[in-house]
């Protein structure tokens, strides 16, 4: 069968269905019935998301969950989270209530630089191009004046523009390394702009500049984009309280668990497979709440993952101490986030989830997100030094696997009431199910 096809962006939507339908599907029908169950009923809101991204079909939904009482800096939040995963939200809630009644979280901005870069091959002598640089910067503030003029308004722009040499790793390689204050936006639009026209001013006044020679005129200027490694836009998120004050229902002696709970987290630091997945339950938390707030997950991911390798080997974003009777956890990360422009202006949920978050600034949903993140974090932590992470995982994953078996009403209530005592695994839940379905015949 040949699957390609020619002028698939210009098909209309049904054509679009209509095709994957026919080509891929035994039944067309069910296919292109699936796909339209999906559709908003609400024709301009489907409008609206059929214009987010190109070739669309459908809507592929995830489920949209809350967790209450986060308690950060002396203010309760109730934080949406987009997610897919069992237990998730779940677990974040209750690290929420747990810290609630110790102190809450405590988060700081340690900055909020965004950085973008001009990449350009020059050959030629360093020293003359260092001078050129020198001599011409101004030029590159002015001429990009007009895309910063608003931006400034709002007490951003551009912070910095510097010239570094990489011909150590590449030969002829140098940048234009820019930094950016983008305020309550995350900026990309506008710090792409700055840097393109960075790299027109940087041809135009090499190609009039005196000094150089024929081909040290001809730099080529191989891209110009921003950076999703943003290590100085930085925001601190902690909990602590005393050791004693640790126990509750799942905690017997506080001082044993404090103890291994620090250790879990030194063995993250340490041992990199262990790391990643550590790391993978905080963007559990961060992620949802990305999403949920109309950000750039992976812009976020990429850039987190980069920081917890900033050292030269990948280690753990979270950090655990018992001093002078005293248990604090925290981690700093970079977060480049906004709250204005892109989908948190077009988005419904999102700004329905952003209004409940009383409409925070960059740097307030910075903070909420680390929460999270450590929140997460904690949770896992928390299940893994004591009862294990799967009985608590597969309590919550036990609704997934009855809906794969296609369990009626009544089985769900017997399945539901058999398990809530028992350990649950696919394999028990099949042989109950069996057990049941086979009394019944």
């Amino acid at each position: 069968m040949n699957n390609s096809v020619s002028g698939f962006s210009k098909f209309s939507k049904a054509e679009k269905i209509s095709w994957i339908a026919n080509q891929y599907f035994s039944n067309p029908e069910q296919a292109v019935s699936l796909l339209t169950n999906y559709w908003n009923k609400d024709v301009k809101l489907q409008q609206l998301h059929d214009d987010f991204i190109e070739n669309t079909i459908t809507n592929f939904y995830l489920p949209l969950g809350i967790a209450p009482n986060f308690l950060i800096n002396e203010k309760f939040y109730t934080i949406p989270m987009a997610i897919e995963e069992s237990s998730v939200v779940a677990a974040a809630a209750n690290a929420a209530k747990f810290w609630s009644t110790r102190g809450g979280f405590k988060t700081t901005i340690i900055g909020t630089e965004k950085i973008g870069q001009v990449h350009f091959i020059f050959k030629g002598e360093k020293e003359k191009l260092q001078s050129f640089f020198e001599e011409k910067k101004h030029h590159f503030f002015t001429e990009t004046e007009a895309i910063t003029r608003n931006m400034q308004k709002r007490g951003g722009g551009i912070l910095n523009l510097e010239l570094r040499d990489k011909t150590a790793e590449i030969e002829g390689y140098f940048q234009l390394h820019a930094t950016f204050e983008t305020k309550d936006s995350m900026g990309a639009n506008f710090i792409n702009s700055c840097l393109e026209q960075f790299a027109k001013t940087l041809k135009s006044e090499a190609f009039s500049y005196k000094l150089f020679s024929e081909e040290e005129k001809n730099m080529t200027v191989v891209m110009s984009i921003l950076s999703n490694y943003v290590p100085n836009c930085l925001v601190r998120a902690e909990v602590s309280c005393p050791v004693e004050e640790l126990a509750d229902k799942t905690i017997a002696n506080p001082q044993e668990f404090a103890e291994k709970f620090v250790t879990a987290v030194n063995i993250a630091e340490v041992e990199t497979y262990r790391a990643v997945t550590h790391n993978k339950g905080i963007m559990n938390g961060i992620d949802a709440v990305v999403l949920a707030t109309g950000n750039d997950f992976r812009a976020i991911e990429a850039g987190i993952h980069a920081y917890a390798a900033k050292g030269g080997k990948y280690s753990s974003l979270s950090h655990a101490k018992i001093e002078n009777g005293i248990f604090s956890f925290w981690m700093e990360i970079p977060l480049a986030l906004g709250t204005v422009g892109g989908l948190t202006s077009l988005h419904p949920l999102v700004k329905f989830n952003l209004q409940m978050l009383e409409n925070p600034s960059a740097k307030e949903l910075m903070q909420i997100v680390a929460a999270a993140g450590l929140a997460q974090n904690f949770a896992a932590l928390r299940s893994l030094t004591t009862n294990g992470i799967q009985e608590g995982h597969m309590k919550m994953h036990l609704g997934n696997i009855i809906n794969q078996l296609q369990a009626n009403e009544t089985e769900r209530i017997l399945i539901l009431d058999h398990f809530r005592e028992k350990a649950v695994t696919h394999a028990a839940v099949v042989e109950y199910v069996g057990h049941l379905r086979k009394a019944k015949i």
